[in-house]
């Protein structure tokens, strides 16, 4: 599609958000309905349109409609020997809905948060204003850094529409391997691995790039036990996700290993814990011990009635109300998804 396309979307959308008696909720696949705040009953579904803009391999730029599924962005890019930082759970979430919930991927121990991917933003805010912040080239510098504000935005800000990413080169190889040594002892020893996850018994870790610097980095470290797939993520009828001060993990892990049907894995290095549990009130003590430690659970599925989605976890709730109110002055965008509680 054209920009003449991309502004007859911004019409659509536009209508939408002037005549909705409640608001406003952008959906792609639906992959992320249930994180956060559900949003209030009677809001209009918008359907982002899918498909790649423009990819560019020698400049590393892919741009893409923010209903395009993450599978068919890695299929394109992996023509050329390239990649996204964006892994989400399930291939089928949409470019949108990964950026708007802030989801960062298992890597991000080597590749950065998912918001040091995205370059340029397009997208509607309350207004019905088509906005533009970024810029489609890596060595951009001028302007308002509005992508990073966008990313973990929860739709709240804008309807996100389209998006410029930075590609990277793909790893020539990748290989799990387990480890009965510490997360801490493995970071010690190991150069730059992409992941290193702990679930209260084993260390998982993740190495990317040529097959011999994983054969020798494995070697250096003791890892003789490789994976023949990823490691799972705890599941169940309750799901959330930490976050925590990196230093901190080891004692909020020695929290969780203590509380009866809590299940976890934990990025180390990272500061991120995945949680799930079959009981309310294990999950209830999952986010008690989350913020014993100075951090808070962003709620991915279930709870008890009244569980909030986010928890007491916004330092400046003036602030973040100022910033809201400024893309969105009437409340039309999500309402009732990113609500403090």
């Amino acid at each position: 599609m054209d920009l003449m396309d991309l502004h007859d979307v911004a019409a659509i959308v536009r209508g939408a958000v002037e005549d909705a008696k409640v608001g406003v909720v952008p959906i792609g696949a639906g992959t992320h309905r249930e994180v956060a705040n559900p949003v209030a009953d009677g809001c209009d579904e918008i359907r982002i349109p899918n498909g790649i803009v423009s990819y560019d391999p020698n400049d590393m730029t892919i741009t893409a409609f923010a209903g395009t599924p993450i599978a068919e962005l890695n299929r394109v890019l992996c023509g050329h020997r390239q990649e996204v930082s964006l892994d989400p759970r399930n291939d089928a979430a949409t470019l949108g809905g990964v950026l708007a919930c802030g989801l960062s991927g298992i890597r991000r121990l080597r590749l950065g948060p998912i918001r040091d991917t995205v370059l340029e933003v397009r997208l509607i805010d309350g207004r019905g204003t088509l906005v533009k912040g970024g810029g489609p080239v890596v060595k951009n510098v001028t302007g308002y850094d509005l992508p990073r504000l966008v990313v973990g935005s929860f739709g709240t800000l804008g309807v996100i529409l389209q998006a410029t990413l930075r590609c990277r080169p793909a790893p020539a190889q990748q290989q799990w391997f387990c480890s009965s040594e510490t997360p801490s002892y493995l970071r010690r020893k190991l150069f730059r691995p992409s992941a290193v996850l702990w679930d209260g018994t084993s260390t998982s870790v993740l190495l990317e790039g040529y097959s011999d610097d994983i054969a020798s980095e494995s070697k250096s470290a003791d890892l003789d036990g490789m994976l023949s797939s990823p490691p799972l993520f705890p599941n169940g009828a309750n799901r959330g996700r930490i976050s925590v001060d990196p230093r901190r993990l080891a004692a909020l892990t020695q929290r969780l290993g203590g509380l009866d049907g809590v299940r976890f894995v934990a990025e180390f290095g990272v500061g991120t814990v995945h949680i799930a549990a079959d009981e309310d009130l294990a999950f209830v003590a999952a986010r008690a011990a989350a913020v014993a430690e100075g951090g808070w659970m962003l709620r991915e599925c279930g709870g008890p009635p009244g569980f909030g989605g986010f928890g007491s976890n916004i330092a400046n709730p003036a602030l973040s109300e100022r910033v809201r109110l400024a893309f969105d002055p009437l409340g039309k965008l999500s309402p009732g998804r990113m609500v403090d509680v």
